[in-house]
């Protein structure tokens, strides 16, 4: 399957509290198979009741961490997006919660290349996560200013030895 097709039918669940993020995701992602839910309580619902290819989660309003928990229990890859929650701090805790992304809704109109990124190293054994931090690094470093990482210099020397990607890992995901 080629990156192209490689969304085509995968079952989604997008979780945000403004219906205009949820139409427009349905807009960007029309191949897929999607589910949408609005609370923290209809999302619950879904995760704990369906099997999804992957879930886009809004952090703000509807309890991301909390669905994010869920997701990653029932080993759902997950990616975070956010625009009110957009802090170092979600970043990092969205990682250590098993988050496979952190998206700022800034670059939602890019959700289809992580989300073909996650199956494409998924469908070849790679459980890395850290290519979306390469394509978005220089965006973090500008919205967060100089030395952002600095406060939590141990993890993300943790990060670049266990998440980020090898050329060659690189190599066999493009």
């Amino acid at each position: 399957m080629s990156s192209d097709d490689i969304l085509k039918g995968k079952k989604i669940l997008i979780v945000d509290d403004e219906i205009d993020v949820l139409e427009s995701l349905e807009d960007l992602l029309e191949e897929c198979d999607l589910e949408t839910a609005s609370s923290y309580e209809s999302a619950k619902e879904l995760l704990e009741s369906n099997v999804y290819d992957a879930a886009i989660l809004d952090i703000m309003g509807v309890r991301g961490f909390d669905l994010l928990e869920i997701a990653t229990r029932k080993k759902i890859p997950a990616l975070m997006l956010t625009a009110h929650g957009l802090n170092p701090d979600n970043l990092v805790g969205s990682i250590k919660l098993g988050a496979k992304s952190y998206i700022p809704k800034e670059k939602m109109s890019e959700i289809d290349i992580y989300l073909k990124e996650i199956f494409i190293a998924q469908a070849k054994g790679i459980e890395k996560s850290g290519n979306w931090f390469a394509r978005l690094g220089s965006f973090f470093d500008t919205r967060f200013g100089p030395g952002w990482k600095h406060k939590d210099k141990k993890f993300w020397d943790e990060f670049d030895k266990n998440f980020k990607v090898t050329k060659d890992e690189l190599e066999k995901i493009m």
